[in-house]
């Protein structure tokens, strides 16, 4: 299923006459639209908005409480498989019940979403991203920028990969080694002083103190815990490094997936977003963040309310790709076959018309923003 009247913008640099990085991350003149609601023609009583839309310190408060008693469950999975190969899938499993749910809580705080109480919201915010590990300022700051010009190439501070993706930057993406590294990359510049060109531009300039502030203090932290495994205290390994690594790529699944094979430089959410199905676990770890179009349409409508969002835009968007597993493995088929040179029109999923070729080499659109 495509999205209708996608109509792809001219890159400048792409095609006969252009190459380069400097020509792929160059945006056109009069490009820079704020992508949302409104650009992408999608309305809503505002009375129906104004309810969705209100926080409540309930549903996240009831929410850490589970996930604290998923942690609890599967962190006792290892600590029982201490000393055996068993180790290996319990770290796996905790892993991912500790990685899906970090990255999805430090981004709905970076909102200011998950809980109507300022203190309690900044405070998760901070726990948070400690354990997803992106220091917060910045993390609100590019995640904000990425909301106000979504997949607009050289404008979108949070593009993980190049595109159009291949296997290649799939396998580089979904294994982790991208996002730790640019994760390790930022901490340093940030406690360093060594301001990139994109913090200067996505963060006010009074930020930038904090910001180094914080990146030395979470360096602090990592660094005891490395000198903890070096003493011979082996918990941080076994209950946070080792599984950080293994279940990062149940999350960077759920990551992917968000605008892989969709259109870039479009002022439409519906044309450069996906929202996809998926299980109640799926749900729950996600924290519905599955609703990618309509969180990328409202993102001030709180997570808990972002069901009830789907059904009432539902007849003003695409119908939701298949469920999580069938739309990473669709994505799977099309990335193979682009890097064999092959015709890429996926099976199940929705892709922007450009994506899909009968076959030979594939010209890139766009670097990575997050490398």
């Amino acid at each position: 299923m495509e999205a209708p009247g996608n109509i792809r913008a001219r890159i400048p640099g792409e095609g006969p006459g252009g190459s380069g990085p400097e020509a792929l991350q160059q945006p056109s003149p009069g490009r820079a639209v704020v992508t949302n609601a409104a650009s992408s023609g999608i309305e809503i009583e505002r009375r129906r908005l104004k309810l969705l839309a209100r926080r409540s310190d309930g549903p996240g408060l009831t929410y850490l409480a589970a996930w604290a008693a998923a942690m609890g469950v599967t962190g006792s999975l290892v600590w029982l498989a201490l000393d055996t190969v068993w180790i290996w899938p319990a770290m796996f499993l905790y892993g991912a019940v500790m990685s899906v749910p970090s990255y999805s809580l430090s981004h709905e705080t970076a909102h200011g979403t998950a809980f109507r109480t300022r203190w309690l919201n900044e405070g998760v915010f901070w726990c948070m991203s400690l354990l997803y590990g992106e220091e917060p300022l910045h993390r609100r700051y590019t995640h904000t920028n990425h909301h106000t010009h979504t997949w607009h190439v050289g404008l979108d501070s949070q593009m993980p990969f190049d595109t159009p993706l291949d296997f290649k930057g799939w396998l580089y993406d979904i294994s982790g080694l991208s996002v730790h590294r640019f994760q390790v990359r930022v901490l340093w510049q940030l406690a360093t002083r060594r301001y990139t060109k994109l913090m200067r531009q996505v963060a006010p300039r009074t930020e930038l103190p904090k910001m180094t502030r914080n990146a030395r203090l979470f360096c602090l932290v990592y660094l005891g815990l490395a000198a903890l495994v070096a003493t011979g205290v082996m918990w941080p390994l076994w209950f946070y490094v080792l599984p950080r690594l293994l279940g990062s790529p149940i999350m960077l699944m759920f990551n992917i997936i968000q605008h892989a094979e969709m259109q870039e430089n479009s002022p439409s959410i519906v044309e450069s977003t996906r929202s996809f199905r998926t299980d109640g676990i799926g749900r729950f770890l996600y924290l519905n963040m599955n609703n990618h179009v309509e969180h990328h349409l409202f993102p001030q409508v709180p997570f808990f309310s972002l069901p009830k969002l789907r059904d009432a835009v539902a007849d003003q968007t695409p119908e939701p790709d298949p469920g999580f597993w069938r739309t990473n493995l669709d994505l799977l088929s099309v990335v193979v076959r682009r890097s064999l040179g092959r015709g890429t029109k996926a099976a199940w999923i929705r892709q922007a018309p450009h994506m899909i070729t009968a076959g030979g080499a594939h010209a890139k659109i766009a670097r990575a923003t997050m490398q």
